[in-house]
């Protein structure tokens, strides 16, 4: 993976090949020199940064790639990458464009974060109001990246190199990397108030920053394993604060409305994508994700989208509310906790009928089953499948609770990890052996 001349495209976006030699130099836009050494270029690519995790990366982890593989959607094109990622398992090859897409979407990230982060400390004077809140931002999309990275790959770089070629990390070492991320980005917020220009040109009117990163804090220590840490994290999120990517619907326009409305490459699956019983009757969150009656296909039934995806400039939340709960409920499970703890914030998710800062109310009976915990992990994981649904995360939900797995069973993942691309393998001799599936 090598760093590439910046471009202009939206406000900032900048396209570093991973692993590749070529050099793609607009003779129009600025260089390197003068977007990371003058404040308005890091300004510009802080929003450039954002812009590309909101409209691209985000795209690739929710839809075009995590999303068939945990069944959530099925992929219907005739496309040959489509098909693949839909077939899953053994057939899933190296040079599909989907898994390219989204390791280099989530490195190109990473490489305008770590730009920001290693040049803003030079460039922004100590005393610049803006100074601390770009660098806990970048930290934050850093850590998103390395998240993203981690959901479909077994080893992966977390630092971009400007020669020579990057090195990998397990899977364990980057979220580590991406906590300790946060952490900083914590710590630099700590006693900080924003300047009105940061929270109107970088951040936007929906987009709380501390909020964001104790939210991911508190995602990342559980993926981790690190459950304490995860509990302390989520309890410092309040749960009647939006946080949004926002598009406009022409220069920027939302990924699930592309993917699953516009292009239809995949349709969403019914009923989550979850095994036959397990959504329960009178399940509201079945209204909100979805409209339109069911579509046969084959032997699936799919289902119009509709959730944060029902308009090209629809938000997409940065992380949901009830996300924390449930992350609360299995930290607490899984710390030895006492079960009437973990099934009070169970029932916060499954009996919300009104007050979800963005409406997805299960509007379901309290919890009645058994209260041992592998059963209440069960229960944590089907609300996670449902109120979480297309958020990127069931697919390291699957592995981390021991669900059914390929290849003896493809019925609620078709991969555990995905095959590095093949870009990659042609141009870094540091890349780890394929995952057998």
């Amino acid at each position: 993976m090598k760093k590439y001349l910046f471009y202009i495209a939206f406000i900032v976006s900048v396209m570093p090949f991973t692993g590749c030699k070529l050099e793609l130099v607009n003779p129009n836009a600025p260089s390197d020199l003068e977007i990371l050494n003058t404040r308005e270029g890091i300004i510009s690519l802080s929003i450039g940064m954002k812009q590309h995790y909101s409209a691209t990366s985000l795209e690739a982890l929710s839809v075009l790639t995590v999303a068939p593989t945990s069944r959530e959607v099925k992929g219907v094109a005739t496309f040959t990458n489509v098909l693949e990622m839909e077939a899953g398992g053994t057939a899933l090859p190296t040079f599909n464009g989907n898994i390219l897409a989204l390791w280099s979407r989530m490195l190109r990230t990473m490489t305008m974060a770590d730009d920001i982060i290693e040049n803003a400390p030079n460039v922004l004077a100590s005393d610049d109001p803006i100074r601390p809140g770009i660098i806990a931002h970048a930290n934050l999309v850093k850590a998103m990246a390395i998240g993203g990275l981690a959901t479909g790959f077994e080893k992966f770089p977390i630092q971009t190199v400007k020669t020579g070629t990057a090195t990998f990390v397990t899977r364990q070492e980057g979220l580590d990397r991406a906590i300790t991320l946060l952490n900083d980005a914590a710590g630099l917020l700590a006693s900080y108030t924003a300047p009105t220009e940061f929270n109107t040109r970088i951040l936007g009117a929906r987009f709380n920053l501390l909020n964001c990163i104790n939210a991911y804090r508190a995602r990342y220590n559980l993926m981790a394993g690190k459950n304490a840490e995860a509990l302390a994290a989520a309890n410092l999120v309040p749960l009647d604060v939006p946080s949004e990517f926002v598009y406009d619907g022409s220069r920027s326009v939302n990924p699930l409305f592309s993917q699953l409305s516009t292009t239809r490459s995949f349709i969403a699956r019914d009923n989550f994508g979850l095994p036959a019983g397990w959504v329960e009757t009178g399940d509201a969150r079945l209204a909100f994700y979805y409209t339109g009656a069911p579509i046969t296909s084959g032997t699936d039934v799919l289902r119009n989208y509709k959730g944060f995806g029902s308009a090209n400039n629809s938000p997409v939340p940065v992380y949901l509310p009830d996300e924390m709960r449930l992350i609360k409920a299995e930290a607490i499970l899984r710390t030895g906790g006492t079960a009437s703890d973990a099934i009070t914030q169970i029932n916060a998710v499954r009996t919300q009928t009104t007050g979800d800062i963005y409406g997805v109310n299960a509007s379901l009976p309290a919890y009645s089953g058994a209260t041992t915990p592998d059963a209440l992990l069960l229960e944590v994981y089907k609300q996670r499948c449902m109120e979480l649904y297309l958020s990127g995360l069931r697919l390291e939900d699957s592995r981390r609770f021991a669900r059914p797995a390929p290849p003896a069973n493809m019925m609620e993942r078709n991969r555990n990890f995905y095959p590095y691309p093949d870009q990659e393998r042609l141009n870094n001799p540091n890349i780890p052996e394929d995952p057998a599936i």
